[in-house]
C-alpha cells in the first residue's frame, strides 16, 4: 500500500488518470459498435481544476454500476455527490480545497435501443443530455422511453455483474469499478419491476447466456437477471407475481415461472403451469427442460429420457437439449449413450462480454484504508491521509509464483459450452471412474490404431484389385475362345471385393456443423438407446476392442468372404485358375456401429487427463506426509499459496469438496486471497454450517471494509448469510454472530446484511 499526500483524488473512489482530457470518451464512443448485448458498466468522467497549481486541468474517470439511471436529474444527484468526496479528500491537510470539480460526464450504454445515454453536468451550471448512436453521431432525447431502456439496461447490469465473484470477468476482475446497491429499497425494488414488466417483451433485444444460441422470452439476460436477483434473495414469491401476468401472454413464460414454483417447492402449482402451457404452445423446448428437471427429480429416468429426446427434436441446434439428454443416459448408468449424445453436442465459440478499450492510464489510483489493528470502531476515518493500492500488496512475492505446468493447465480456458461438456464428462468418471471412461470410448468411437489398421488393409485390397485386373485383362487366347463373354464378366464380378466406403479421420468440429450431422450421432428410438437392449451395438462382439489384431484379421476375412455358391462349379474352376492369388489380402473393417469423435470433444479427454493426473499425483504427496508423521508446516510451505489456490480449483472442478476445501485453507496460511474466502464461504454456506460460514464472511468484509467496497445485494456475502437464513432463521444467525465474538466493527459490518434481510422480508427472518 501507498500512503501520501495525493489532494487530486475522490476519497473511496478509483481513479484512471487520463494523459489527454476526455480520451476515455473518444474510446468509449469508437467501441460502440462493438457492444453486443448488455453492454459494459457506466463509464463516469470527470474534470477536476485547480487555479493556483502548475497543473490548471485534469481528467478522471472510474466504472460504476448501480447509479440510478431512471432520469437526467438522478444521474446529475451522483456526479454532484462526487464534488463532496473530493472535499473530504482534502480536508485531513487543512485549509481550503485546491482542486475542484468543474464538470462531469456520466455515460450508460441502453442495450435495447442500443445507444448510449449521456448525461453532462457543469459545476456550477446546467445539465445536458443527449445519446450517442454505433456510429458516434450525438443526438437530443425526444422520447421518453429511451430513459426507461436506460434505466432497466443499468439495473440488470449490476444484477448480473459477476466482478466480485471467485472467477469474475471471465478470471480477469475489472480494476477501477464502484459498485453501488442498484434497488436500495423496496420502493424502488417495485419501480424497476414495473419498468421491467414494460420491457419484458423486447428482453430478448439484450441476448442470453453463451450456452444458448437464440434468445427466448424465458431465456435472455432480463428474465435470468430477474430471476437470479429473487433466487439468491430468498424471495422466489415475488418472483412469481412478477411472472404470473406475463405467463397469460404468452405460454413460454411458462418455463419461467414453473422453475420458481419448483425452486420455491411448490410442485402443483408448477405443474398445473407446466400443462397449460404445453396444451398452449406443445412444440416449446424450453417447458420440456423444465418438465425434465421435475421428473429427474422424481427419479423418473425413464420418462424424463423421452420427452429429452422431443426436446431435441424441436431444438437441434441448441446445446441445452443433448446436455439434458447427456444428463439423463448418466443418471441411468447409460455411459455408452451418454457419449455419443455428448459427442453430439452443438458447441458455440465462446463470445467474450461487452468492456471498455481505453488507452493505458497516466497513473491509477485504487483508494485503500490504511490497516491500523489498533483503531477504533468510531474513530474517524476523514482524518486519516488517503492511500493507494490493493489488498494484496501485503503478500509476499513468491507467494504469486506458479509452477508453469499449473499455469498452463487447460482447463482454466474452458468457456461456455466446452466448460459444459466438461463438467459432464466430469459427471462420468466420477461415476464409472478413469478405466470404464476409455472401456466406453473405445467401444463407441473409433480409435486411432483401428483406424491405422483399417487403412492398412484397404490399401492392401487395392494391391490386389491392381494384380486381378493385370490378370483379367491379359488372358490367354484359347481362354477367350473357350470362355463365353458372359460367363468372364460373371466371373470377374465374383472375384471382385464389394465397394465400402472409406472410413475417414477423426475430424475437428466447427460451429457450422449441419443440422443433418447433428442428427446422425444419436439415435431417438427408445430400443436402440435402450440401456438393457439384446442386440445393443455396445454387445456386439465386432466392438468389444478385446481381440488381438490377428483374431480381428481372421475375424474380417470369415465375415468378407463371399458365399459358397459364387465359388463353386467350373465358373470357381476357372476364376481361380484366371486368378492365381488367394483372397488372403482381401479383408476389411466395418465401423458402422461406431461414431467418429469430435476434436473439441478428443480435446476434452486429454485435458481430463492431465486433471486427474495432478489431482492423483497431490493426493499421493499428501497421504505420503501424512502417514509419515511429518509436521504440518512441511507439505505447507511444498507449494505457494497461488499453487494451493490452483489445487483447490483443481480438486472442486474433479467434484472433491473435501479436498478443495483443505487447499483452500493452506493458500490462506500463506497469503490473502479473497477467492479462497469466497470458495469456502460457498462451500460452507452451501452445507449450512453456520459457524464456518460466519467466520469466513467476517474475515471477507473485514478485507473488502478496506477496499472502500460498501455494496449490500447483490452480493457473495449476502448470497452466503441469505442461505444461512433461509436454512436456520434469522434469529439463529444473529445469535451465532455475537458468539463468535468478532471486532465491533466486523460485527456492525456484517449486521447490515441482517438489515437489508429484515427489510425486504427474505424467507426465514420470522424464524
Amino acid at each position: 500500500m501507498v500512503v501520501g499526500v495525493e489532494t487530486s483524488v475522490l476519497r473511496g473512489v478509483p481513479e484512471f488518470f487520463e494523459n489527454d482530457i476526455d480520451e476515455c470518451l473518444i474510446a468509449r464512443t469508437e467501441a460502440l459498435a462493438t457492444f453486443r448485448e448488455l453492454g459494459p458498466p457506466d463509464l463516469c468522467q470527470i474534470l477536476k481544476v485547480n487555479p493556483k497549481g502548475p497543473v490548471k486541468e485534469i481528467g478522471t474517470y472510474h466504472y460504476v454500476l448501480g447509479v440510478d439511471a431512471s432520469s437526467s436529474a438522478a444521474v446529475a444527484a451522483y456526479l454532484n455527490s462526487l464534488t463532496y468526496t473530493m472535499e473530504e479528500s482534502q480536508s485531513w491537510v487543512g485549509g481550503k480545497p485546491q482542486w475542484k470539480i468543474k464538470s462531469g460526464t456520466y455515460c450508460c450504454f441502453n442495450a435495447f435501443s442500443r445507444v448510449d445515454v449521456r448525461v453532462e453536468v457543469k459545476i456550477p451550471g446546467g445539465v445536458d443530455s443527449y445519446i450517442v448512436d454505433l456510429r458516434g453521431e450525438r443526438h437530443p432525447i425526444h422520447n421518453q422511453a429511451i430513459w426507461q431502456e436506460t434505466y432497466v439496461s443499468a439495473v440488470i447490469r449490476a444484477m448480473l455483474d459477476d466482478n466480485d465473484e471467485p472467477d469474475g470477468n471471465d478470471g480477469q476482475p475489472l480494476l477501477g469499478l464502484r459498485k453501488m446497491d442498484p434497488l436500495p429499497t423496496p420502493q424502488s425494488e417495485l419501480r424497476f419491476l414495473e419498468a421491467a414488466r414494460d420491457q419484458f417483451w423486447k428482453g430478448w433485444q439484450l441476448g442470453t447466456e453463451p450456452e444458448v444460441q437464440v434468445a427466448t422470452y424465458f431465456s435472455n439476460h432480463l428474465s435470468n437477471g430477474i430471476i437470479k436477483y429473487f433466487s439468491d434473495g430468498g424471495r422466489l414469491k415475488e418472483a412469481a407475481l412478477f411472472f404470473e401476468p406475463l405467463f397469460k401472454k404468452d405460454p413460454e413464460v411458462g418455463a419461467v415461472l414453473a422453475r420458481v414454483y419448483l425452486q420455491n417447492d411448490e410442485e402443483i402449482n408448477a405443474v398445473q403451469v407446466l400443462h397449460e402451457a404445453l396444451r398452449r404452445q406443445p412444440l416449446s423446448y424450453g417447458l420440456l427442460l423444465v418438465q425434465i428437471d421435475f421428473l429427474k427429480s422424481k427419479k423418473k429416468f425413464d420418462m424424463a429420457l423421452k420427452l429429452a429426446k422431443m426436446a431435441v427434436t424441436f431444438a437441434p441446434s441448441e446445446f441445452s437439449t443433448w446436455a439434458k439428454l447427456t444428463e439423463i443416459y448418466i443418471d441411468m448408468g447409460d455411459y455408452e449413450s451418454a457419449l455419443l449424445s455428448l459427442n453430439s453436442c452443438p458447441m458455440f465459440t465462446y463470445c467474450e462480454k461487452d468492456a471498455h478499450r481505453m488507452p493505458p492510464p497516466a497513473r491509477t489510483h485504487l483508494p485503500l484504508k490504511p490497516d491500523n489493528p489498533n483503531s477504533k470502531p468510531d474513530e474517524d476515518l476523514k482524518k486519516l491521509p488517503p492511500g493507494s493500492g490493493t489488498i494484496y500488496d501485503d503478500n509476499d512475492p513468491r507467494e504469486n509464483e506458479i509452477h508453469p505446468e499449473l499455469q498452463r493447465l487447460p482447463a482454466l480456458s474452458l468457456r461456455g459450452t466446452f466448460s459444459k461438456a466438461y463438467a459432464l464428462l466430469i459427471r462420468i468418471v466420477t461415476k464409472a471412474g478413469w478405466e470404464e471412461l476409455l472401456r466406453y470410448r473405445s467401444v463407441v468411437f473409433v480409435m486411432e490404431e483401428e483406424y491405422r489398421l483399417h487403412r492398412a488393409l484397404l490399401e492392401e485390397r487395392e494391391k490386389s484389385e491392381v494384380t486381378e485386373t493385370k490378370y483379367d485383362e491379359e488372358p490367354s487366347k484359347e481362354q477367350q475362345k473357350a470362355a463365353p463373354k458372359t460367363e468372364t464378366s460373371t466371373t470377374v464380378d465374383a472375384n471382385t471385393p464389394e465397394k465400402e466406403e472409406p472410413i475417414q479421420p477423426p475430424r475437428t468440429a466447427s460451429p457450422e456443423r449441419t443440422l443433418e450431422g447433428q442428427m446422425e450421432n444419436v439415435s431417438l428410438d427408445d430400443s436402440s438407446n435402450s440401456p438393457n437392449r439384446s442386440a445393443s451395438p455396445s454387445k456386439s462382439p465386432e466392438r468389444k476392442g478385446r481381440l488381438s489384431i490377428d483374431e480381428l484379421m481372421k475375424k474380417a476375412g470369415e465375415q468378407r468372404q463371399p458365399p459358397p455358391q459364387a465359388q463353386s462349379g467350373e465358373e470357381g474352376k476357372k476364376a481361380r485358375a484366371m486368378n492365381p492369388r488367394t483372397q488372403k489380402h482381401n479383408l476389411s473393417f466395418s465401423f458402422k456401429n461406431k461414431r467418429l469423435c469430435e476434436k473439441w470433444l478428443d480435446n476434452l479427454f486429454m485435458v481430463l487427463y492431465n486433471d486427474l493426473r495432478l489431482y492423483t499425483a497431490l493426493k499421493q504427496e499428501t497421504i505420503q506426509y501424512s502417514n509419515s508423521g511429518t509436521n504440518h508446516s512441511a507439505l505447507l510451505y511444498r507449494k505457494t499459496g497461488s499453487e494451493w489456490e490452483i489445487y483447490g480449483d483443481l480438486a472442486l472442478r474433479l467434484e472433491h469438496r473435501e479436498d478443495a476445501k483443505d487447499a483452500y485453507r493452506l493458500c490462506l496460511e500463506q497469503k490473502i486471497s479473497n477467492k479462497s474466502v469466497l470458495k469456502l464461504m460457498d462451500l460452507y454456506s452451501e452445507e449450512g454450517n453456520l459457524t464456518q460460514t460466519l467466520i469466513y464472511v467476517g474475515r471477507l468484509t473485514a478485507v473488502l471494509d478496506r477496499a472502500y467496497v460498501e455494496t449490500t445485494y447483490p452480493s457473495p456475502i449476502a448470497r452466503a448469510i441469505f442461505r444461512l437464513v433461509r436454512r436456520h432463521g434469522l434469529g439463529k444467525v444473529n445469535y451465532a454472530l455475537m458468539s463468535l465474538n468478532m471486532p465491533q466493527k466486523t460485527y456492525r459490518l456484517i449486521t447490515r446484511f441482517l438489515e437489508y434481510a429484515e427489510l425486504f422480508k427474505v424467507e426465514g427472518v420470522e424464524w
